[in-house]
């Protein structure tokens, strides 16, 4: 039951978020926008650091951890060559005439960022389980952030959908389903850490490192282009100071 929790709570938050579609009439502004995709980074690097980063160094050392870490940015790189991240998928948008288009290209882009996040729930589910530097309050928090920047990542998804002329239902299943892949990556990870148990400071350090990359490669430049750059900043900085009281709470 424990680990349905920690695999289901990201998942919630995403679907709440995407709840929004229902009681909204506008559109998400540029200014919300860049606060919300601020907040997320802020959230991903907290987390990132204190419960991944860290148990991963406490688990074996500072060489596996900057291995892992460099592996799992390797692997979005690589993930980046494949498939379309964020801000491509507007680029390629704009010259689209169709807006449904462009949600689409948005939620694909939402679902596939997703994945680190589901692994690094995954990863420190087993840490707390397998492993010494990482508690289930641990894990818990780290569940807990996730979800907070997924509330935001729904309502992203479902209102484009919605203003591109999806009916509200169809456009809040499509948003939630862009948050299917965390509580399977989490699974999938999981069971792998089980299977391999000396892997996970490995893992841990890996799933740091995809998420790092999220927030630098997608997220940042979402946040400071154009005009109140600021806010994105001032976004980050409140998700980063959240996840770290939450990470002392839980912790």
């Amino acid at each position: 039951m424990s680990l349905v929790i920690l695999f289901g709570v990201p998942f919630l938050g995403t679907l709440l978020g995407s709840l929004a579609v229902f009681f909204l009439r506008g559109g998400i502004g540029e200014k919300t926008g860049k606060a919300i995709t601020g907040f997320a980074g802020g959230v991903m690097i907290a987390a990132s650091v204190w419960s991944l980063l860290l148990p991963a160094i406490d688990e074996s050392s500072y060489y596996t951890a900057a291995a892992g870490f460099l592996a799992g940015i390797l692997f979005l790189l690589i993930l980046d060559t494949i498939i379309p991240h964020i801000h491509a998928t507007a680029e390629k948008a704009e010259g689209k005439s169709s807006s449904l288009s462009k949600s689409a290209l948005l939620m694909l882009a939402v679902t596939l960022h997703n994945i680190p996040e589901g692994m690094a729930v995954g990863a420190a589910a087993a840490a707390s389980s397998f492993g010494d530097g990482l508690g289930y309050m641990g894990a818990l928090s780290l569940s807990i952030g996730i979800a907070l920047q997924n509330f935001p990542e729904g309502m992203i998804v479902s209102m484009p959908l919605y203003k591109a002329g999806k009916r509200k239902s169809r456009a809040f299943l499509e948003g939630t389903i862009s948050g299917i892949v965390e509580p399977i990556g989490a699974i999938i990870a999981f069971v792998f850490v089980s299977m391999l148990s000396s892997l996970l400071p490995f893992l841990l350090s890996f799933a740091a490192g995809a998420m790092f990359y999220v927030v630098v490669e997608e997220l940042i430049p979402e946040a400071s282009e154009g005009e109140h750059s600021n806010i994105g900043t001032v976004g980050a900085a409140i998700g980063f100071a959240m996840m770290m009281v939450l990470d002392g709470i839980f912790g």
